[in-house]
């Protein structure tokens, strides 16, 4: 969970650094991938590889913000 300083730090770096807004943008999208497939009571092959690629992809993403958010704060 975000605290609100996490928060602010957010939308701080969503404003100015266009590098963190494009991880933001790439994760919120890989989520939303990832809901659709997730709906799906079966997956073909390709999906399921899909599905796995996208859960690396969003993990990938937010280890990157996080990390650019903890240089923010140090």
């Amino acid at each position: 969970m975000e605290s609100q300083k996490d928060t602010v730090l957010i939308k701080k770096l969503l404003e100015e650094d266009a590098s963190f807004r494009k991880s933001y943008k790439s994760h919120k999208d890989c989520d939303t991938k990832l809901s659709r497939l997730e709906k799906k009571p079966h997956l073909t092959p390709a999906e399921t590889v899909e599905k796995n690629r996208l859960k690396k992809l969003k993990l990938s993403l937010k280890d990157e913000m996080q990390k650019k958010l903890h240089e923010t704060r140090h």
